[in-house]
């Protein structure tokens, strides 16, 4: 299981659009193959910060849904609203805890 998260920072004008197009992307990156959780967080302290959260069944997958059209067409989307370069970390869950 590979765990991703992806610290996004947005231009205040950016916002809306982002979380608009999220809004309509967001079930269709949930069904894609082998993507097995996704949620977007909003950082309280700094309000146009945001964080994808997703599980994908290994990174095979996740290396699939990133060069699908979907990938390219909402990355694309997302950062042109950008405020500053995201970050992204990869984890791999070795062990869960009860």
């Amino acid at each position: 299981m590979i765990t991703r998260i992806v610290k996004m920072q947005f231009t205040e004008a950016g916002v809306a659009g982002f979380l608009a197009n999220f809004e309509e992307v967001k079930d269709k990156i949930r069904g894609f193959e082998g993507c097995e959780y996704l949620e977007l967080w909003q950082d309280k302290q700094a309000p146009n910060t945001f964080f994808t959260y997703s599980q994908w069944l290994d990174e095979s997958y996740l290396n699939q849904y990133r060069q699908s059209n979907l990938f390219k067409e909402t990355w694309a989307f997302t950062k042109a609203r950008f405020a500053a370069k995201a970050q992204a970390w990869s984890v791999d869950v070795l062990h869960k805890l009860p």
